[in-house]
């Protein structure tokens, strides 16, 4: 059951980040705080070293914000 909040509590959180960030710094930043909340939670439900997964999914999150753009994703639409 702790897994199972902790994992929620993980998913409102990047659910918050990803709405942040207009320039490039801003969305590698958000991405990567998303990143970490995603890998941490996966590898806590896995059974895995939540600081690595963390870290990894961190890495992951930043390159993919720093790759898109502003406009890649409109939420105004």
């Amino acid at each position: 059951m702790r897994v199972l909040k902790s994992g929620l509590l993980a998913g409102l959180l990047a659910l918050g980040l990803s709405a942040c960030g207009t320039s490039t710094g801003e969305r590698a930043l958000s991405g990567a705080g998303v990143g970490a909340a995603v890998g941490g939670a996966a590898a806590a439900v896995t059974g895995g070293d939540v600081s690595q997964g963390a870290v990894i999914g961190a890495g992951a999150g930043a390159a993919t914000g720093a790759a898109t753009d502003e406009g890649d994703i409109d939420l105004d639409d």
